[in-house]
């Protein structure tokens, strides 16, 4: 028996392919095609499963009677019609081996037959299954298989069509969200710093996408000297962004309290180490600028090579991390800190992966040497222009290949004539 012998089951197809095409949300539309189906084909349950094809699992979101569950796509009959792409009818669920009796033991439920049938969309993207139990007038037959089978085309694509609305409205949320990450990440980044007399200070950070992995802060003391923080977190995104944020705020919080600088640091790796996955960490350099003594203590936790431009030879100075990155594993004991003295026009750089490993379209990297080349002939400018022209170059060389990583550099100078002693 076909379709069209029954013109009462062709006008109730039309009507729930015409309200399959109303606006709906994922779980009222499974609802829908369930009832819709029961009527039709005269069913005493139902259910949908959709296929999750990242765990190759079918997924009951709703059903007549069930509670969500999911299952391997390759078991029981919704399994075999995933495995087969086609309808499989069964007239007698206990004398078939694919059955599985679990739920109706958890139940109470006696299933006698069950007509399984593919939900298959656009461009055969399978969607999931359509699973109907116990015919009121007797196992179902052919005539119900093609019903079914118009059934299950209409919804299939209704369901479709409700996951990619979905998906554009997670989407378009997701932008904004991440926009508003962006401008709150770069509105926290440090703008018109005061140094202390004789110093210049200056930096810029760009991210490789809305929100960055990359960070950069300075922040005066109350004895006039200054705190130089440059992080890289691992990856780029919003938890990398989250990461490094938690390293400046931890920081910022120090500072304000008068914590000791070495035991600050430890400190802020110990609860990162707590806080972060396992193959989570954030590389930084941390500095105290003395500007009586013109040196900077430091703790460079993997972050390197440390730039240290001579005024005097115009030569640089690359100088290694002093420590592990943050957040690999508590710091037993206090690490050994570093000093950098500063001479008259000497410049400390601080620059992330983003610059040095910048690429062209040959595949070669920008390089720490086209770096020091940078500063020393631009070694007059203000650090802040210094720091774009670095940022310029660097993207120049690129060309046309892609900013894979993000960018932050921090210099800061002593003035040419000495500063203050």
């Amino acid at each position: 028996m076909g379709i069209r012998a029954d013109p009462s089951r062709l006008e109730a197809i039309l009507e729930v392919t015409r309200s399959l095409a109303q606006p709906f949300e994922l779980a009222p539309l499974l609802e829908r095609i369930v009832e819709a189906a029961r009527s039709v084909l005269e069913a005493d349950r139902g259910t949908v499963f959709l296929y999750d094809a990242a765990t190759d699992e079918l997924v009951s979101l709703v059903g007549t009677g069930l509670e969500a569950t999911r299952i391997p796509a390759g078991r029981g009959i919704a399994g075999a019609c995933v495995r087969e792409r086609s309808i499989v009818n069964v007239a007698d669920a206990y004398a078939d081996p694919r059955f599985n009796p679990d739920v109706d033991r958890a139940t109470g439920y006696r299933t006698r037959d069950v007509l399984a049938v593919p939900l298959v969309g656009h461009e055969g993207a399978l969607v999931g299954v359509l699973q109907l139990l116990n015919r009121r007038d007797g196992p179902f037959d052919s005539g119900d298989e093609a019903v079914a089978r118009a059934l299950a085309a209409q919804c299939a694509v209704a369901v479709q069509r409700v996951r990619l609305t979905e998906q554009l409205v997670a989407t378009a949320r997701m932008r904004r969200e991440l926009a508003l990450a962006r401008r709150i990440q770069i509105g926290i980044l440090p703008r018109d710093v005061r140094a202390p007399a004789g110093y210049d200070v200056g930096g810029v950070s760009y991210p490789a996408e809305e929100t960055g992995g990359d960070t950069f802060d300075v922040m005066p003391t109350p004895d006039n000297g200054l705190i130089l923080l440059l992080g890289d977190a691992t990856g780029h995104g919003l938890g990398p962004a989250l990461s490094v944020t938690q390293v400046r705020s931890m920081l910022r919080v120090a500072v304000r309290l008068g914590a000791d600088f070495d035991r600050t640091f430890v400190r802020i790796n110990d609860q990162l180490a707590a806080d972060l996955a396992a193959d989570r960490f954030v590389t930084a350099f941390v500095g105290l600028l003395d500007p009586r003594r013109h040196v900077v203590r430091f703790h460079s936790a993997g972050q390197g090579p440390l730039l240290v431009h001579r005024q005097a030879d115009g030569e640089s100075e690359r100088l290694e991390p002093t420590t592990f990155p943050l957040g690999l594993m508590a710091q037993p004991v206090e690490p050994p800190h570093g000093e950098i003295e500063l001479r008259p026009g000497d410049i400390l750089a601080l620059v992330t992966d983003g610059i040095l490993e910048q690429e062209n379209e040959a595949g070669e990297p920008f390089g720490v040497e086209r770096v020091e080349a940078l500063i020393a002939d631009h070694r007059g400018a203000s650090m802040v222009a210094l720091a774009e022209r670095l940022v310029a170059a660097s993207r120049e060389f690129a060309g046309a290949a892609k900013q894979d990583d993000d960018v932050t550099i921090l210099l800061l100078r002593r003035s040419p004539g000495g500063g203050s002693h």
